[in-house]
């Protein structure tokens, strides 16, 4: 029999290590496991055949930093502050010029594990906001390899500053100055950093006997995307294959590291991504959603459905596979559940903890809310989806070929104008029709059970919602990457402009 003293005790000296692999722009359909045909993800595969694939994970936002505030919090956007009124269902995330970041009144996975004996690091990207006082070491992680913002560059330093990239509280260089990133050649060695980084953590922490809760948040495979020399031009699917191989072969490597120490079975490791692929970017710089419909910046499955799979030999049985509807959210709930810490009980946490999926097979019943900036775009209960409001984006923008959805047109579905379905829901099942290609006639038996049992878990929902206060709506570029910690030691301190905040411009 499985033994569940992990969901039970309090935090014993046994309270195994958290490792929680977390792609950027990584699609669904991007991993061999997953059908992707050029099958150069052998060491993801091989994992998913050690552990449990969930083939139906979904994360809490198709944006980047919204789904990590979920991950991190256990809580829908909407509640922990990373979304925008700024415009009607808009996406938001965290530039450079924006003025908000993570609350202080939001608990973190981190900070909780503190109080379990966890020592935390993050390695890659944190997008919970740039201003001191929203720095990860703030917020229950002990240290930090890696950047605030995405690798987006490089930038003059005169309109803004380049990205900085942290050790702990100082910066020790920014991209494209001191981390180079050659846009031409898309070569660069930020993966062989954080993978070295990873391994010296998990020794280091071995070695102290101390648990560890290692968040490594790497994004090679959000454009423009990177590898390093000995990837560029291996794969099959030119740079963003290079990317994706070089991650696998990274994530193997600490798998084999972790066995090597002879911790593997004292170590839960679950991998997955913090969005769809953004098709935008492809085919050059962007992934695969397999079947699934658009990417990220929406709402259908290919914007929100990630591939996920848990690791943890001894424990997890090898080769399963679950149908549990699972969330990026769940993450939080889970770990806790792991270090016997309680989940905090004055504010409504939206994760479940899978250990019971994961370690006897059972199955729970929990709808997924779809939610684009303040508007929940749709709802999934079962295998039927019901969409609320559909829109991928503007015909202003699509005119201008930004295309979230490039060669998947469906009438009446992928609009470029907000559609509203409140009162006559666009329904599909997602067993027989995962590409979203068909709904449902309004007028069958089927449609009116469906919609008539997800409705009343709308009614729920919204009944008990208290929204947090909006964190992305005002930019100011005054905020910027100018002074960070650290910069007066490199002589890499810029002159700020005059602040002038504004409402931030969203247009998707």
């Amino acid at each position: 029999p499985l033994c569940l003293c992990w969901a039970l005790g309090p935090a014993a000296a046994t309270a195994p290590n958290i490792l929680l692999l977390l792609m950027d722009d990584m699609g669904w359909g991007d991993l061999g496991v997953f059908g992707q045909p050029s099958k150069e993800t052998p060491n993801l595969d091989q994992m998913a055949a050690e552990g449990m694939l969930f083939l139906d994970f979904y994360t809490a936002s198709p944006l980047c930093s919204p789904s990590r505030a979920a991950l991190l919090t256990g809580r829908l956007p909407v509640r922990n502050g990373f979304y925008t009124t700024n415009g009607h269902a808009r996406n938001a995330y965290t530039p450079q010029d924006i003025v908000g970041g993570i609350p202080d009144s939001e608990l973190l996975l981190p900070e909780l594990l503190k109080k379990a004996g966890y020592t935390n690091k993050i390695i890659g990207k944190w997008h919970l906001g740039h201003r001191p006082q929203f720095h990860p070491l703030r917020h229950g992680f002990d240290e930090w390899f890696g950047s605030p913002n995405c690798h987006f560059g490089p930038y003059d330093s005169r309109e803004r500053p380049n990205i900085p990239v942290y050790r702990d509280w100082d910066m020790v260089g920014r991209y494209y100055e001191d981390f180079k990133i050659d846009l031409k050649t898309g070569e660069a060695n930020l993966t062989q950093l954080y993978l070295q980084e990873a391994l010296d953590f998990i020794s280091k922490q071995q070695a102290s006997q101390q648990p560890f809760f290692l968040y490594w948040a790497i994004d090679a495979t959000h454009a423009p995307v990177y590898a390093s020399k000995q990837f560029l031009g291996t794969s099959q699917r030119g740079l963003y294959g290079d990317a994706v191989k070089e991650i696998d072969d990274s994530i193997g490597k600490i798998l084999k590291h972790l066995q090597q120490l002879g911790i593997s079975e004292n170590t839960f490791v679950f991998f997955t991504s913090d969005n769809g692929a953004a098709l935008i970017s492809a085919p050059k710089q962007g992934g695969s959603n397999g079947p699934f419909l658009c990417g990220k910046q929406t709402t259908f499955e290919g914007g929100m459905r990630e591939p996920a799979i848990a690791w943890w030999p001894g424990h997890i049985p090898a080769g399963g596979v679950s149908h549990q509807l699972g969330s990026v959210m769940d993450l939080f709930s889970t770990s806790l559940s792991l270090a016997g810490v309680q989940p905090p009980s004055d504010r409504q946490i939206d994760g479940i903890d899978l250990l019971p999926v994961m370690l006897q097979g059972k199955l729970i019943d929990r709808p997924i809310f779809y939610y684009r900036g303040n508007e929940l775009m749709a709802v999934r209960a079962g295998l039927y989806k019901a969409h609320y409001w559909t829109w991928s984006n503007s015909w202003e923008e699509h005119s201008k070929g930004i295309d979230f959805c490039p060669g998947q047109s469906v009438a009446g579905v992928t609009t470029h104008t907000q559609e509203e379905h409140t009162y006559l829901p666009l329904l599909f099942h997602l067993g027989r029709d995962p590409g979203e290609k068909y709904p449902l006639s309004f007028a069958s038996d089927e449609y009116q059970r469906a919609v008539e049992h997800i409705s009343g878990l709308v009614q729920q929902h919204k009944a008990s919602l208290v929204p947090g206060q909006p964190q992305l709506n005002v930019c100011d570029q005054a905020v910027m990457n100018w002074s960070p910690p650290g910069c007066e030691k490199l002589g890499k301190c810029l002159k700020a402009p005059e602040s002038d905040p504004k409402k931030c411009s969203w247009p998707h």
